[in-house]
C-alpha cells in the first residue's frame, strides 16, 4: 500500500469511529466501549485504539463487566490499527471466534460528482425506521438506531430516491471535519445503502452514491470511505466503479456464541 493510501485508510478509521458515536461509552485501559443495542455490531462492542498498561486479562475482565451490564456479548473489532499489535493473535490463542470480516474502502477524491437529483431527505427517526423494516429490524433495534442518529457526534444525512411512491433505494453520509477546522477537507462516510431486491440491477444504488458523495463535495468533504461485507463482491464492484479502492480490512472477535449467532 501507498504512504498516501495507508494515510487515508488510517483517517477514515478514525472518521468510521467518530461517525459510529454511541449513546452509551466508556473507555476502559485505552480500549473504546460502545454499549448500544441494535444490529450494527460498530455500536456495541470494543475498539481497542490505545496500548494500555493493564495485563490483558485485567482489561477484558473490566470490558466484560460493562458489556454484562448492558446485557450484550461482548464483542471486539480488530482492525490492523488495533492495540497492542498482537491482540488478534493472543485472542486467537484465548479461542476467541473470529466472523463477520469487513473491507473499508476509500475514496481519494470527490471530484467529478455534482449531481444531487432526485435526494429525497429523511429525518433519523424516519430513516431508522425505514431501514428498518427493510432489514427486519425489532422495534428496539430501529429505536436505538434512531437515538444514535441524532446524538451522534457527526450529523448523519439520511437520503432515499424513490419514483412514483416505490422505493429505488436509500443511505446515509456523515461529513468527519478536517482536523484544524477548515470548512473544506472534511472526509465523508457512506453508511446503510441498500437497494430493495426487486430494484437490484438497474443503477440505482451507484445513483444513489454518486448523489451522496456530491452531497459530501458540496458540504466541503474532499475524499470519502465505507465500509462492506468481505465477500459481498457485487457491491464491492459498484463501489469500484465510483472510484474506491481497497483501504483495510477488519473483523469482530468474540468467546460469546451469542455475538455471531
Amino acid at each position: 500500500m501507498s504512504p498516501e493510501l495507508d494515510a487515508l485508510a488510517r483517517r477514515a478509521e478514525l472518521a468510521g469511529l467518530n461517525a459510529a458515536s454511541a449513546p452509551r461509552e466508556a473507555r476502559v485501559d485505552g480500549w473504546l466501549l460502545r454499549l448500544s443495542p441494535g444490529k450494527a455490531k460498530r455500536s456495541r462492542c470494543v475498539n481497542a485504539i490505545e496500548d494500555g498498561t493493564l495485563p490483558l486479562d485485567e482489561v477484558l475482565r473490566r470490558c466484560r463487566v460493562s458489556f454484562d451490564h448492558a446485557q450484550l456479548p461482548l464483542i471486539l473489532r480488530l482492525t490492523p490499527f488495533s492495540q497492542p499489535g498482537d491482540l488478534d493473535d493472543r485472542l486467537a490463542g484465548m479461542g476467541w471466534t473470529a466472523f463477520d470480516p469487513a473491507d473499508v474502502m476509500v475514496l481519494p477524491s470527490l471530484d467529478g460528482f455534482s449531481d444531487e437529483a432526485g435526494l429525497v431527505p429523511l429525518s433519523p427517526a424516519a430513516y431508522a425506521g425505514l431501514i428498518g423494516a427493510l432489514r427486519g429490524s425489532s422495534t428496539v433495534e430501529i429505536e436505538g438506531h434512531a437515538r444514535r442518529l441524532e446524538q451522534a457526534r457527526i450529523r448523519h444525512q439520511a437520503f432515499k430516491l424513490e419514483q412514483d411512491g416505490v422505493l429505488l433505494a436509500c443511505g446515509q453520509v456523515a461529513i468527519d471535519p478536517a482536523a484544524d477546522g477548515r470548512p473544506s477537507g472534511g472526509m465523508a462516510g457512506l453508511f446503510d445503502i441498500f437497494t430493495p431486491e426487486d430494484q437490484r440491477g438497474r443503477g440505482h444504488g451507484f445513483r444513489l452514491c454518486a448523489a451522496l458523495l456530491a452531497v459530501a463535495r458540496r458540504q466541503g468533504a474532499s475524499n470519502a470511505y465505507l465500509q462492506v461485507g468481505a465477500e459481498n463482491a457485487v457491491a464491492k464492484r459498484l463501489y469500484g466503479r465510483l472510484g474506491f479502492l481497497q483501504g483495510y480490512r477488519y473483523h469482530y472477535r468474540s468467546d460469546d456464541p451469542r455475538a455471531w449467532a
